[in-house]
């Protein structure tokens, strides 16, 4: 009788490489201490003005750092930064989650980097409660732009700051501006008040809006549409172009409503559709049409002084608050309000008054 084929199983386990008795431990230190090394404030500085995007990221994480030593560094490299600042276009571009913002800033910023310009995108992530850092990651949704040269993309975790803003998005800018960046987009988390802060630091404020979902037709979130200089009907390509269109006219009789900017302009509501790159043109033409008429009649630098005004007083304001929080005094006898407002022995209004009366 035939003994039975034997097979050999496919899995097998080949022997590895054997590591060397000895690892060169002085040269792994030392790799690891040139890793440790920071570079200087006048070498950050000097990487800056010469377009080096490793020093303009490591300049942003400065600013972005809680750290005091990093603070005062900061400060230094904004202070430098300042004389070569201001000479871009600021948009912000806000919208609800799931309106395609992050297809559309890089179908807008493909565009802009193919006509000569260059593109910073902060793009303020939302936070992960646990983590603190950045949910979303808009540098894996930008596949095409984040390899593009002459664009900078630094997703920021939104944390808990003003509107959902990244606490330090306004010294971002002035440091893109001194690398050279002349068209900065800035977009929102799209929820919550974070429209409001973007729109206090931007020159032109872009509203993404979808067809069919019912905005048109609710009273038009009056606070967001007060702001907005355009209205972009995203998404408007095939089943959707019909919806897009009575849209497009129904934004634009509500547009009409609103009394008048301070700037003259118009706002205008474009159909788009950033996934088959339409109408990108027709938004950035807007932008230059605006651009042009308020550096004609003086509203483009009168509305940057008055947002540089409402950063200072917003700047002290946070500092302020913070200094009084961590207070060890207050800190101390704010844990004996909270008991006596539990046990009803005072009301919030007189603990207040107590607390910021403490010397």
């Amino acid at each position: 009788m035939k003994e039975p084929k034997k097979y050999k199983s496919a899995l097998q386990e080949k022997e590895g490489v054997t590591p060397p008795e000895h690892t060169d431990q002085h040269a792994i230190s030392k790799i690891q201490k040139k890793r440790r090394v920071q570079p200087s404030t006048d070498a950050l500085i000097q990487g800056i003005f010469n377009g080096d995007m490793a020093s303009l990221s490591r300049a942003i994480t400065l600013i972005e750092s809680q750290q005091i030593e990093h603070s005062k560094q900061a400060n230094e490299i904004i202070r430098a930064c300042l004389p070569k600042a201001n000479a871009s276009v600021r948009i912000g571009i806000t919208g609800v989650p799931g309106v395609g913002k992050s297809t559309f800033i890089e179908a807008f910023g493909k565009h802009l980097t193919n006509g000569g310009k260059k593109v910073a995108v902060l793009a303020v992530d939302p936070s992960s409660s646990i983590s603190k850092g950045s949910i979303l990651g808009d540098k894996t949704r930008m596949e095409e732009l984040v390899k593009d040269p002459n664009a900078f993309i630094r997703p920021s975790p939104s944390g808990n700051s003003l509107g959902g803003v990244a606490r330090k998005t306004r010294e971002t800018i002035i440091l893109c501006e001194a690398t050279g960046f002349d068209t900065i987009l800035i977009e929102t988390v799209g929820v919550g008040q974070s429209e409001t802060a973007v729109h206090s630091m931007v020159d032109f404020f872009l509203l993404l809006k979808l067809a069919g979902a019912g905005d048109e037709l609710q009273g038009i979130k009056r606070g967001i549409i007060e702001m907005a200089d355009a209205i972009v009907i995203n998404k408007a390509d095939g089943e959707n172009i019909k919806p897009a269109k009575l849209a497009k006219v129904e934004f634009n009789r509500a547009l009409h409503l609103y009394p008048e900017k301070q700037s003259k302009w118009q706002p205008k509501v474009s159909l788009c559709s950033a996934l088959h790159n339409e109408g990108i043109i027709e938004v950035w033409n807007m932008v230059e049409e605006f651009v042009k008429l308020t550096k004609k009649n003086g509203v483009f630098e009168s509305h940057r002084h008055e947002q540089n005004k409402f950063w200072l007083i917003q700047t002290i304001e946070d500092r302020l608050k913070n200094d009084f929080f961590n207070r060890k005094d207050v800190k101390k006898e704010m844990q004996e309000q909270i008991q006596l407002i539990e046990a009803h022995k005072t009301t919030p209004f007189a603990a207040a008054e107590y607390l910021l009366g403490l010397n």
